[in-house]
């Protein structure tokens, strides 16, 4: 019975800091502070799912960003839209649940953000009435005459 003391305690093994907590940039700066030996490795896309992606040279893609944009909603045609629903006493909300389409969609359209969806210029242009598209922007809508 006298290895049995109570008193003392054995520690088998100690717990080390946590991944996280190894890596911050505390726990890096102390640990070369107290002379150890630390790497540090940055990892290239990491958490991302990059493994079938095509490197580019930087020069033709500065060309590539420069050439391939997304046509915006002009100017005029944003001005007509909004002119066109205040004119018919409606909100961006109001013309939105007219055609179905969210308000942010409205307003998008009318500063000019928006990439022209065809289906959506079209319900625009039947509740406001008024053309989008082509060369005679802003003209009334005339109403397309049934065949028998």
């Amino acid at each position: 019975m006298a290895e049995c003391d109570w008193d003392t305690v054995t520690v088998l093994r100690k717990k080390g800091p946590s991944s996280a907590q190894a890596k911050s940039k505390q726990a890096v700066a102390a640990a070369q502070r107290r002379g150890e030996e630390v790497e540090t490795t940055k990892k290239w896309a990491a958490g991302q799912n990059k493994q079938h992606t095509v490197t580019k040279n930087t020069a033709k893609l500065d060309r590539e960003t420069e050439e391939l944009h997304h046509q915006r909603v002009t100017l005029e045609v944003a001005k007509v839209i909004q002119t066109g629903r205040q004119d018919k006493g409606m909100t961006q909300k109001d013309l939105a649940t007219k055609i179905n389409e969210k308000p942010q969609v409205i307003a998008e359209y009318e500063s000019g953000k928006a990439i022209p969806n065809n289906q959506i210029m079209s319900k625009i242009e039947r509740v406001l009435g008024l053309k989008l598209r082509g060369k005679e922007i802003g003209q009334p809508l005339e109403p397309k005459t049934k065949k028998k």
